[in-house]
């Protein structure tokens, strides 16, 4: 059962800028484990965020924020996304994949879930350019 174990422990930077001051952690639900077990990246079924890294929350833009604001239920959910992104884990696909699993365990309703989902799929590129 995927689940977030700690608070997202963070201070503001500067402009949208975010720093994690707490580890932060996200267990892996069945159906990531089970789609992306043969090539997972990570060593067991968590997530963790380390101390330090900066976030933008949700890379909205400005223009949409009344409808996404970039630091809404989903906050933790795009803390984990941009960790993978960040750091290139997995692939473009896992890291979407977790992002959508954890905004479902965020209670995200499913319009705004799949939307932001959909939106990272054909949008987000993190440094996995950089890898492939």
């Amino acid at each position: 059962m995927s689940k977030f174990t700690t608070p997202a422990d963070v201070r503001l930077l500067g402009r949208m800028q975010w720093e994690i001051l707490a580890e932060f952690d996200y267990y892996l639900g069945d159906d990531v484990l089970t789609k992306y077990q043969h090539r997972l990246p990570i060593g067991g079924i968590v997530v963790r965020v380390p101390v330090g890294t900066i976030t933008d929350l949700a890379s909205v833009p400005r223009i949409l924020w009344s409808i996404f604001p970039p630091h809404d239920i989903y906050a933790k959910a795009a803390i984990i996304h941009d960790y993978l992104y960040d750091k290139a884990i997995g692939s473009k696909a896992f890291a979407d994949d977790v992002f959508n699993e954890a905004m479902q365990v965020l209670g995200v309703p499913t319009w705004r879930r799949v939307s932001m989902y959909w939106a990272v799929r054909l949008f987000g590129r993190g440094n996995y350019q950089t890898r492939n």
